[in-house]
């Protein structure tokens, strides 16, 4: 005879504590395994320092030069670590600073969980010092955002706040706490992760139709092209996809924000995409007969004419995101989905193939590029440096396996186009946004979230002199990040447009700098300036070899364009190599 098992004894609530909001926030942090913290104090946070204070043992708390240098270097850790990354700032002007990375963070899906103090919960509206509606005015910029005022909520909403910034497409997140929460008591009885929140659904269903069609029509295609964004990455997906490109031996290019998820010099790597790719990526876009579209958004510098964008392709889209999907490019199969779960599924019905007289013509256009566009910058025989050259022997010396963190303008598509990276989560750049200012405090933040590999900051002279106090930050904290400075004296990208289409009326964009080795120095940060061939690949290895942080500045030709580009308002097939 069969006994009814007696059930276990209910586990004995924990016994309630007594302890402050700010504290419980403190807390909130450890149980999410947070280790680093950047963010600037101010009156409004100040109780969640006082109570950070007992905490540093446990958190390391990076103090940044400029919120704005806090929030980018809490994207490089995101995007170096996969993890979330935590910045905390005061009210009114401290919180306004976190705006244009918060924007920046959303479009380029990076997990942010963002602290700001606020005037006490009285005072709100009243116009109050320092106080801001810092709701209001993040919530196009954030994927949540949310304030706090009164310290019992707190718990709840710092586990809903990391569960929304890390799953699904992920995003940044702003919780906006009021003083008198921060200071005031009440009793705390644990904290518990999120794993559920009521119409929130991160991830669509599979819908396992729509895979069966996506590999019909894969198998059918003569002439099919991969295009990867950084949904890959995101989705830990790396090793995923590179079963599928290698089974369907389908060609595969990529967008500036998927860079690194397939290796360089993979076989089936074809070349970047978009406004400054590659030649034949761009061309054979509107040559393809089935568009394999995984974890990318079709953006306008991918796409270019969109009324010309792959008109004669149908279209597999497959994206965890269902609102990208369809938005930009008319869509013939979406695959809705978290593409770690989606690939399997698809790999398994796609036939084994190998494509190789399709790949062929990738290969000859390749060529065409490498005498029209690489060899002249990659190898010049001119007096002046260029920047590919300086990519191309930072190449040699770190054999790919570093992390490359640019700003944005000219020396960022050079980069982007011509680093070789190994491994994943190498390339950290602003993609949606292009922010400038954006290299030195992401490549700090890298460095923290990866501390066992290079990290080299590639900034051009101009996106240098906007974030550069935080040369301070590495002062204070002895953090390792070597800087690449390419200058060319002019805001180069500008300079390029001004040239090509607008008869060469250079308005404002020579710009004057000081002495980057000086500025330096006056940090404690060793540095060097070269302008001569013969000087430039020992002053490389100086620079990775030196023990702490280096600065090396190479003085590069002026009027240089990065080539191929597809001209504003032309096709993707519409590009030209001079």
């Amino acid at each position: 005879m069969l006994t009814k098992e007696k059930p276990a004894p209910a586990s004995s609530p924990k016994q309630a504590q007594t302890i402050t909001g700010a504290e419980a926030l403190i807390l909130a942090l450890l149980e999410e395994k947070v280790d680093t913290i950047f963010g600037y104090p101010g009156g409004a946070i100040m109780p969640v320092y006082d109570a950070l204070y007992d905490y540093t043992d446990k958190l390391n708390h990076v103090l940044v030069r400029h919120e704005q240098g806090g929030i980018h270097a809490g994207q490089g850790y995101a995007r170096s670590s996969g993890k979330v990354g935590v910045v905390f700032a005061t009210s009114g002007p401290g919180a306004t600073n976190l705006v244009t990375g918060l924007a920046d963070a959303q479009i380029d899906s990076t997990p942010l969980v963002c602290i700001t103090g606020q005037v006490f919960a009285h005072l709100l509206g009243t116009d109050a010092f320092q106080e801001t509606d810092i709701l209001n005015i993040t919530t196009p910029v954030t994927k949540w955002n949310y304030q706090v005022t009164d310290a019992s909520e707190i718990p709840d909403v710092l586990a809903k706040a990391f569960y929304i910034a890390r799953s699904g497409r992920p995003g940044p997140v702003l919780i906006d706490i009021t003083k008198n929460a921060q200071l005031q008591t009440f009793d705390f009885t644990g904290y518990q992760p999120c794993k559920h929140i009521r119409s929130y659904r991160p991830k669509p269903t599979v819908r396992h139709e729509y895979i069966q069609q996506a590999a019909e029509l894969i198998n059918q295609a003569q002439k099919p092209f991969i295009l990867w964004g950084q949904g890959v990455m995101l989705g830990s997906a790396e090793q995923e996809f590179k079963t599928f490109v290698e089974k369907s031996g389908i060609p595969a290019a990529w967008t500036i924000m998927g860079a690194g998820a397939l290796a360089t010099d993979h076989p089936q790597n074809v070349g970047m995409l978009g406004m400054h790719g590659n030649y034949g990526p761009n061309v054979l876009t509107n040559e393809c007969d089935v568009l394999i579209a995984i974890g990318m958004r079709f953006d306008d510098r991918v796409t270019g004419r969109l009324d010309k964008y792959a008109k004669q392709a149908k279209v597999v889209h497959l994206d965890i995101d269902p609102t990208e999907i369809g938005k930009n490019v008319p869509v013939a199969v979406p695959v809705w989905g978290d593409c770690k779960e989606t690939l399997p599924l698809l790999t398994e019905l796609v036939e084994a193939k190998d494509h190789l007289e399709w790949l062929g013509k990738f290969r000859k256009y390749n060529d065409q590029e490498i005498e029209a566009v690489i060899q002249d910058e990659l190898f010049p025989t001119s007096e002046e440096m260029t920047m590919g050259e300086v990519v191309q022997q930072l190449n040699e010396l770190t054999s790919g396996d570093a992390i490359v963190v640019t700003d944005v303008g000219q020396h960022q598509m050079v980069a982007c186009r011509y680093a070789k990276l190994n491994h994943t989560r190498s390339n950290i750049t602003s993609g949606g946004l292009g922010t400038m200012g954006f290299a030195l405090p992401a490549a700090i933040g890298a460095k923290f979230g990866a501390q066992d590999r290079t990290v080299v900051a590639v900034i051009g002279d101009g996106g240098f002199q906007m974030t550069l106090q935080e040369l301070g930050t590495i002062m204070q904290t002895g953090v390792d990040v070597k800087i690449l400075i390419l200058n060319n004296q002019f805001l180069g990208m500008v300079r390029q447009w001004q040239e090509l289409f607008h008869e060469r009326r250079y308005s404002f964009v020579a710009i004057a700098s000081p002495d980057f080795v000086k500025v330096a120095s006056g940090y404690g940060i060793s540095g060097k300036s070269v302008s001569k061939r013969e000087d430039l690949r020992g002053a490389l290895q100086e620079m990775l070899s030196h023990k702490g942080s280096f600065l090396l500045e190479v003085m590069v030709t002026k009027e240089n364009n990065v080539f191929p580009m597809v001209p504003q308002g032309c096709s993707v097939s519409e590009i030209r190599l001079k």
